[in-house]
C-alpha cells in the first residue's frame, strides 16, 4: 500500500496552483520545441508525459501533431487539463510508481523536476521501472532534472512571495539527500488561519540516474545542462536533462 505523502496535498492544493500559475510557459514552449527538432520524432509517435501538471507541456507536444497522454497524481491538475482534451490529447489521473500501458508509447518525458519526490529509493526505482515499462523496445525517455551541484552552490534560504491577499514565506535548506522548500501561507484577511506545507526532492545525481535507468534496460544517449540543450557540465549547469533509449 503506497502511503499518502506530502506531494498528494500540496499539488491538490489550492495554494499550490496559485504559487506556481506564473512558469513561464514560453520557455517551456521553446524547449519542447527545441528538444522534438532534435529528437526528430516520427509524425505518428505515441508520447507520455508523466507527472504533467495542467499539461502545458503535453499540449505543446499535442499541438505539434503527436498522440499525447498526460499523467498526474493531482486530481485537481488532471481535472484542469482535461478541459483541452482533444482526438490526440489525453489526462488520466495516474501514479507514476505503478504501471501504464505496458510497452506502448514511442516517447516519454518527465519534465520541470516532477520526479524526486518520494521516501525512499525504492519507490523512485518504482517509478523508474514504470515509466520505463510504458515505453516500447527503442523508444525513447527524457528526464529533465534540476542540478545538484549547481542547486546547491545557489540554494536561496529564504524569501517572502505575496499574491493578492496571500503572503507565502518560504525557507529553503538542504541535507546530504535531499532539498527541502517550506511554504507558510497566510490569509491577509485572517491572519489567524496559516497553512504549512514542505516540499523535498531527491539529489540525484547523473551516476544515480545512470544506474536507475540502466537497472532498467535504459541506455542513455546523451545529457543537456539547460534548455538550449548545451553540454552539461557538473558545476555550471542548471539543468541535467537525460535522453535514454530502451534496449
Amino acid at each position: 500500500m503506497i502511503q499518502k505523502a506530502w506531494f498528494k496535498d500540496w499539488f491538490n492544493s489550492p495554494y499550490y496552483h496559485l504559487l506556481y500559475q506564473n512558469r513561464n510557459d514560453d520557455e517551456a514552449t521553446a524547449f519542447i520545441n527545441k528538444l522534438i527538432t532534435h529528437l526528430n520524432p516520427a509524425t505518428n509517435s505515441l508520447m507520455l508525459d508523466v507527472a504533467c501538471g495542467k499539461g502545458r507541456h503535453s499540449k505543446v507536444l499535442a499541438d505539434l501533431g503527436f498522440d499525447v497522454t498526460g499523467i498526474d497524481l493531482s486530481t485537481a491538475s488532471i481535472e484542469s487539463a482535461k478541459e483541452d482534451e482533444a482526438q490526440n490529447l489525453h489526462f488520466f489521473t495516474q501514479d507514476m510508481r505503478l504501471p501504464f500501458r505496458i510497452n506502448y508509447f514511442d516517447y516519454a518525458f518527465n519534465i520541470f523536476t516532477s520526479f524526486g519526490y518520494f521516501k525512499t529509493h525504492r519507490e523512485h526505482n518504482n517509478a523508474i521501472r514504470s515509466i520505463t515499462q510504458s515505453i516500447k523496445k527503442n523508444g525513447t525517455f527524457v528526464i529533465d532534472y534540476l542540478n545538484v551541484q549547481y542547486t546547491a552552490d545557489r540554494l536561496e534560504k529564504s524569501f517572502t512571495k505575496q499574491i493578492n491577499d496571500i503572503v507565502f514565506h518560504i525557507t529553503k535548506w538542504q541535507d546530504e539527500n535531499y532539498f527541502f522548500k517550506q511554504i507558510q501561507v497566510c490569509e491577509k484577511q485572517n491572519i489567524h488561519q496559516k497553512h504549512l506545507f514542505t516540499e523535498r526532492v531527491a539529489k540525484f545525481t547523473l551516476g544515480e540516474f545512470t544506474d536507475m535507468l540502466s537497472f532498467n534496460n535504459m541506455q542513455i544517449q546523451e545529457v543537456f545542462g539547460d534548455y538550449n540543450l548545451s553540454n552539461y557540465e557538473v558545476k555550471n549547469s542548471p539543468r541535467l536533462i537525460i535522453v535514454a533509449k530502451k534496449m
